[in-house]
């Protein structure tokens, strides 16, 4: 089922509840108000009973119970008038109430004027005798719907009200059936809106839809969404236009990075393929040339495989490929030291490390602190020192060479940035460019500034940091040291 025909069918759903539910009301309030009106005209009808029975001989009739009890006389019965004659009898119906009296005994009168006998039950001679209680329940009379009210009259007996209800329930009846027919065709009119209503409110999602589709069949990452208003479909085509934003850097960063490692490649590749070239004739080189182009082609594959090595780094993007663990800063600072001592004898390390825990991938917090220490030890001057300090989560490594130059510290961390004077230097300039990479990636900070007194400084933060064990306590090896 599609969303347009859910929402038309839950608009339907809930307009059809609704009106059923005003329809029992509305039933419900007229049958009570019908009824209660007819149990009050019941009250004062039998209010009025009992104020004026008096049961004076030949004021009232005698009969015998519906039940077939004894006819009893009016008056004397032994030589007294006869019993009085019944009334014709007339059907029973309409909006007259009926009074009939029972007696304490059992027998039955009723007012001259009324004709039409009510029914006694058990329950009736009971009230009747104990004088005292009354009820209100629906009978049928001469198979008409009718409401009696039964009310006890002490001594006397008690006395019976009864009125049809037949005009009741041909007025409930008729409303019935008028509710039934407007909730009816309400509930129609209220499916055919909710389709209308549905088809308007998807209109925007269908054009933003084809919109999609036409950016996906067509990927011209170049092209937006219309942003008109402030509701959630101008949100969500806001956040989609955000997402090709980022989906187009990113392209444009492959691009960049593709171009650019093309650009590089190109050199190591055509040193390579004439030193190669010039091999063909090494039978007529000299033994001293052959060793050196033997170098020279060693010295190239070793270039051109840390190139490859630095792109496919930088391919991985700036998110996790891997799971994250606890890493022990410190310790792997102290081991890319000793790393970069082994490499570089001439230079001089001043260490003070402070045991620091970071959250992260190891492999990548090893390559970004191993380009920081090789990118110090490049620039380092011989028999000069690099001061290494990790304090508070970040790595502060500084060396005394000749710094940065002002317009080259804004792009000292971009992909295949060389400074003028670095050209002559071995290198694709993607270190500090995998540096960046890794910190970010674990929602650091990278920064490059020159240092008072000369030489480059570099700070970089592996984002939040968690308490050692160790820090509760001195640790000898955070004492400062120097290596030669």
């Amino acid at each position: 089922m599609s969303l347009r025909n859910r929402m038309s069918a839950v608009a339907g759903l809930a307009v059809a509840l609704a009106v059923i539910a005003v329809v029992l009301t509305t039933y419900e309030a007229t049958r009570s108000q019908l009824r209660g009106q007819v149990d009050k005209a019941l009250v004062a009808r039998a209010d009025r009973a009992v104020s004026r029975r008096g049961f004076v001989p030949g004021d009232e009739h005698h009969h015998p119970p519906p039940d077939g009890g004894h006819q009893p006389t009016a008056a004397g019965a032994g030589g007294g008038p006869g019993p009085v004659t019944a009334a014709p009898k007339t059907p029973f119906g309409g909006p007259i109430s009926v009074v009939q009296y029972v007696h304490r005994d059992g027998r039955v009168t009723r007012p001259p004027d009324e004709t039409n006998p009510l029914p006694v039950d058990a329950r009736v001679k009971a009230l009747a005798a104990g004088g005292r209680g009354r009820y209100m329940i629906d009978t049928r009379i001469d198979g008409v719907h009718a409401r009696m009210l039964v009310v006890g009259t002490g001594p006397k007996g008690a006395v019976q009200v009864a009125r049809p209800l037949d005009e009741v329930d041909k007025a409930l009846s008729s409303l019935l059936l008028l509710l039934v027919l407007v909730g009816g065709g309400g509930i129609v009119l209220a499916a055919a809106l909710g389709a209308v209503v549905a088809r308007t409110a998807l209109a925007p999602i269908a054009r933003f839809t084809r919109r999609t589709e036409a950016l996906t069949g067509n990927p011209d990452l170049s092209q937006r969404l219309e942003v008109q208003g402030r509701d959630e479909l101008a949100r969500l085509a806001s956040s989609f236009n955000q997402t090709l934003d980022a989906l187009e850097r990113s392209a444009q960063a492959q691009r960049h990075l593709v171009a650019d490692a093309s650009h590089e490649l190109r050199t190591p590749i055509a040193t390579l393929r004439a030193n190669i070239q010039v091999l063909e004739d090494a039978d007529r080189l000299p033994k001293e040339d052959l060793d050196g182009l033997r170098a020279d082609i060693i010295e190239e594959l070793d270039e051109l495989t840390a190139l490859v090595g630095d792109v496919v780094e930088l391919a991985r993007g700036s998110k996790p490929t891997g799971a994250l663990d606890d890493v022990r800063l410190d310790e792997i600072v102290r081991a890319q030291i000793e790393r970069t001592q082994r490499r570089a004898t001439d230079i001089s390390f001043r260490v003070e490390l402070e045991p620091t825990i970071v959250s992260g991938d190891p492999d990548r917090v090893n390559r970004a602190v191993s380009n920081l220490l090789d990118n110090a030890r490049k620039w380092s001057p011989p028999g000069g020192t690099v001061e290494v300090e990790l304090a508070g989560g970040t790595l502060t490594i500084r060396d005394y060479g000749s710094g940065f130059d002002k317009h080259d510290l804004p792009y000292v961390f971009d992909r295949f940035y060389r400074a003028d004077k670095a050209r002559q230097m071995p290198g694709s300039g993607l270190g500090l460019a995998i540096v960046r990479q890794a910190v970010e990636t674990h929602g650091g900070f990278a920064q490059a500034r020159n240092a008072p007194g000369g030489g480059g400084l570099l700070s970089v933060s592996f984002g939040p940091t968690m308490p050692s064990p160790e820090a509760r306590r001195p640790d000898p090896s955070r004492s400062t040291a120097s290596a030669t």
